[in-house]
C-alpha cells in the first residue's frame, strides 16, 4: 500500500462525523503535494524529511483511540487538553463568556490550502472552536494544552483550534506544547485567531516540548479596526520546530506586537518564521525576536505594506548570539513598500559575546561562567519580559533560567 493509500484509509477511519468529508479531500491533496521541501522559498532552511519519517512509521501502525495523558503546567488558567492530537471533551470547563465546540459538531469554514494544513485536516481526530461573547473580559487566562505522549511507537498527531474574539471582548490565551514518553514524535498544529473590532487578546505560545519531538505550527491572525494583539513566542525544546505567525490587518486603527524568544541547543533546529499584512492604514505592527543558538536557527520575518496603506508604522527588528563556533542562523528581514506615506524599519545582529564585557565583568569578582551567565540572561529577559500574560510569568522566567544556565555550562566546559 502506497503512503497516499495509508493516509486515506487512516483518514477513513477517523470518522464517520462532521469532519469526514473535508478529511478525505485534504488526504487527496496531501497526497498530490506531500511535505513541503528546501527547494521552496520559504522551507529553503528547513528540511521536513525526518516528519516525513515519523508521519510514514505512524501509518504503518495508525491507532484512532490513543490513551489520553497529560500534565497541567503550573500556570493558573482555564487549561483545555488537546492529547496525542485528540481534545478531552471531559476536560473542557466551563468558562463565563466563552463558547466551547467540537469542530465536528460546529458550523466552521476549515481552509486547507497549505499542504501542511491538508496533512492536518486528514489526519484531525476533532478540533476546537471557541467564541469570546461580545463585551466580555474573560476573568483568566484561557489555556490550550498540546500534550504528546508515546514510548514505543512514533506518534503523529494534529491540533486545531479555532478562536473569534468578538466586538469589544477581552481574553488572554496560553498556547502550550509538551510531550512525555521516549519515541518520535511529529504534532503539526493549526490556530486561527479573528479579533473583531475594539477586541484584545494577549497571547503567549510557549513551547517546551523534548528532543525526540519535531513540530510544525501555524497561528493565523485576522485583525478587525482598532484590535488589539500582543503576542509572545518562547521556544527551547523540540529537535526540529517551525513556526508561523502569519497576521493579516484589514482594518484601520490596528494594534499588533509580537516578541519571540529561542533557545536553540546543540542538535536542535527552531525556524520562525513571522509575516503581518498592513492592507489599510493608519495601523501599526512590531516585532522583535531574539535568538541564543548553539545548533541552528532560522528567522525569516516579513512586513507587506500594500497599495493605499498609508499610515501605516510597521518595525521589525530580530538579534542573535552565537554560542559556539558551530551555531548557525539564517535571518531575514523583509519589507515590501507599496504606499507612500509610512514609518517602517527593518534590521538583524548576529554575534557573540562581547569578550571585553565578559572581561570587564571577571574584574567585578565573577568568574567566567558567571560573567557568561548575567550577560546571556540580559540579552534573553530583554524580551522574555515582554511576554503579556501575568499569570506565565513565574514559569517563564524560571523555564529560561534553567535553559541559559544549561547552555552557558555546556559552553563552559
Amino acid at each position: 500500500m502506497s503512503n497516499s493509500d495509508k493516509l486515506r484509509s487512516a483518514a477513513e477511519q477517523l470518522g464517520p462525523d462532521g469532519l469526514s468529508d473535508l478529511r478525505s479531500r485534504a488526504a487527496e491533496n496531501f497526497g498530490t503535494t506531500g511535505f513541503p521541501t528546501t527547494r521552496m522559498e520559504d522551507w529553503k532552511y528547513t528540511d521536513l524529511s525526518i516528519a516525513s519519517d515519523i508521519s510514514v512509521a505512524a501509518l504503518d501502525d495508525f491507532r484512532v483511540d490513543l490513551p489520553p495523558s497529560y500534565e497541567i503546567p503550573d500556570i493558573e488558567a482555564h487549561w483545555l487538553i488537546i492529547s496525542n492530537g485528540s481534545p478531552q471533551v471531559g476536560g473542557l470547563s466551563a468558562i463565563d463568556g466563552v463558547d466551547i465546540a467540537l469542530l465536528s459538531e460546529a458550523d466552521v469554514d476549515l481552509q486547507f490550502d497549505l499542504p501542511l494544513a491538508d496533512l492536518n485536516l486528514a489526519l484531525l481526530s476533532d478540533g476546537l472552536k471557541l467564541t469570546v461573547n461580545a463585551g466580555v473580559n474573560v476573568d483568566k487566562p484561557v489555556g490550550l494544552l498540546f500534550f504528546d505522549d508515546a514510548d514505543t511507537d512514533s506518534l503523529v498527531s494534529q491540533g486545531r483550534v479555532i478562536i473569534d474574539v468578538q466586538k469589544g471582548a477581552s481574553v488572554q490565551v496560553i498556547e502550550f506544547h509538551t510531550t512525555r514518553g521516549d519515541a518520535r514524535k511529529y504534532a503539526n498544529v493549526f490556530v486561527d485567531l479573528n479579533i473583531e473590532d475594539n477586541a484584545r487578546v494577549d497571547y503567549a505560545r510557549l513551547q517546551a516540548r523534548d528532543l525526540s519531538a519535531v513540530q510544525t505550527a501555524r497561528l493565523s491572525v485576522a485583525a478587525g479596526r482598532d484590535a488589539t494583539l500582543r503576542h509572545f513566542a518562547l521556544d527551547t525544546g523540540g529537535k526540529l520546530v517551525r513556526n508561523d505567525l502569519v497576521i493579516d490587518i484589514a482594518k484601520t486603527g490596528a494594534d499588533v506586537e509580537f516578541n519571540g524568544l529561542y533557545l536553540a541547543d546543540a542538535g536542535q533546529h527552531v525556524d520562525n518564521h513571522t509575516r503581518v499584512d498592513h492592507r489599510v492604514g493608519p495601523a501599526h505592527s512590531k516585532q522583535e525576536y531574539r535568538g541564543i543558538i548553539k545548533g541552528r536557527a532560522v528567522w525569516n520575518g516579513k512586513a507587506v505594506v500594500h497599495e493605499g496603506a498609508d499610515g501605516t508604522d510597521a518595525q521589525q527588528a530580530n538579534h542573535n548570539l552565537l554560542m559556539s563556533e558551530r551555531a548557525e542562523i539564517n535571518a531575514k528581514p523583509e519589507l515590501e513598500i507599496y504606499a507612500e506615506d509610512v514609518k517602517c524599519s527593518h534590521g538583524t545582529t548576529v554575534g557573540q559575546l562581547d569578550e571585553n564585557a565578559v572581561f570587564y565583568l571577571r574584574t567585578r569578582c565573577l568568574d567566567e561562567e558567571q560573567a557568561r551567565r548575567l550577560m546571556t540572561h540580559a540579552f534573553a529577559m530583554g524580551v522574555a519580559h515582554r511576554c503579556p500574560i501575568d499569570a506565565c510569568t513565574t514559569w517563564v522566567d524560571s523555564h529560561v533560567e534553567d535553559a541559559l544556565n544549561a547552555l552557558v555550562a555546556e559552553d563552559a566546559k
